[in-house]
């Protein structure tokens, strides 16, 4: 039995952290559902920026749309949707079979609205009522901006992927903006059975203190943070009030490791997904960890719900010089700023591509 069925079984629902037409067109991605246990997919516009830029695959739909006089905004969200949503439809009878629970595929709002609350609502309902599609996670940032959206979205009935959460503060504030949705829908008599997932980035964190740090603490730091979102997380669901919420009808918000792809390259290609394996919690893995650990991969029991040594790591990080609070923070503020990069490189991209097109018809 391969590694990925393997963890599989144990509970971890292993996502694919990418999406090209390329995939699509050729069967890998339903490959990956049938021999590596893939049950969703998330995208991000770093992820669309590649895909673009490095394939042709894309080329007809981008002279489609300058035919129309479309934007480059406009272009891409088609050129999106049109992946995601077929690979929705890849995923349906996962989806259907787990009634819900899994089959996601995700689609993030503009980055260029992560700190605009009333403009990220309104591009959520948007893409949610462009994709029409019951398994089709609309991403909006945990930032603060963002978590007023996150609310609103939940009680409008939108399924949410939270991104770009570094830290258990963060997702416990991800995780009452989703119950504050779930509970205004009890209080208006809807039903509250809204999926979300809430996606807390792990290799960053060791990235970002390699240089500060002794040789023996390196790679320590995301794991760390992890088991202690974990933690946060099991004690979240345990809570009488989310307890009233199941009651009621509410489907749990699960928790999703994602930036699980080891960036050292002197540590172990699957050192993040085996570290992190975990009952009812998701993995979305970069495409060559995936494989990786399909091929190598080995499962060694799991997170405890207690956090296991979390806190004893993180004390040492923090004698070390490191403000944990501040650095999640800081993370947090980057990843935005990295995604409204890859966001101005994709439309660079795009209007590039659609000039050449044009000359060349």
């Amino acid at each position: 039995m391969k590694a990925t069925q393997q963890l599989h079984n144990l509970g971890q629902s292993l996502w694919l952290d990418n999406i090209t037409r390329d995939l699509l067109d050729s069967g890998t991605l339903r490959r990956y559902i049938a021999e590596l246990s893939v049950t969703g997919l998330t995208s991000n516009p770093t992820i669309f920026d590649h895909a673009i830029k490095n394939s042709a695959a894309y080329d007809a739909a981008i002279r489609d749309g300058l035919r129309k006089g479309s934007t480059a905004e406009q272009v891409f969200f088609n050129l999106a949707l049109e992946d995601i949503t077929r690979a929705a439809d890849l995923f349906l009878p996962i989806h259907e079979r787990t009634n819900g629970t899994d089959g996601w595929v995700s689609i993030e709002v503009s980055p260029m609205v992560a700190h605009d609350t009333a403009s990220t609502i309104a591009a959520a309902k948007d893409l949610h009522q462009r994709a029409r599609r019951a398994n089709v996670f609309i991403k909006i940032p945990g930032t603060t901006e963002g978590l007023p959206a996150i609310e609103e979205a939940i009680f409008a009935g939108i399924p949410v992927n939270v991104t770009l959460l570094f830290s258990h503060d963060q997702y416990l504030a991800a995780a009452e903006a989703f119950l504050r949705g779930v509970e205004r829908r009890i209080d208006s008599g809807l039903n509250p059975d809204v999926a979300s997932v809430a996606s807390l980035f792990i290799s960053r964190w060791d990235a970002a203190v390699a240089a500060q740090v002794a040789a023996t603490m390196q790679n320590h730091l995301g794991i760390a943070v992890g088991k202690q979102t974990f933690k946060a997380y099991r004690s979240f669901l345990a809570s009488e009030r989310w307890q009233r919420a199941v009651n009621f009808g509410a489907r749990p918000q699960r928790l999703l490791f994602a930036s699980t792809g080891t960036k050292d390259p002197k540590a172990s290609d699957i050192l993040y997904i085996k570290a992190l394996a975990a009952p009812f919690t998701v993995n979305t893995m970069p495409e060559n960890t995936l494989k990786a650990f399909g091929d190598h991969g080995e499962t060694s029991g799991t997170l405890l719900a207690d956090g296991g040594d979390s806190e004893t790591v993180l004390a040492q990080f923090t004698r070390a010089g490191v403000d944990i609070p501040a650095l999640a923070a800081r993370l947090q503020d980057e990843g935005a700023k990295a995604f409204v990069k890859s966001w101005d490189e994709l439309m660079g991209v795009i209007e590039t591509k659609s000039d050449a097109l044009k000359k060349a018809s």
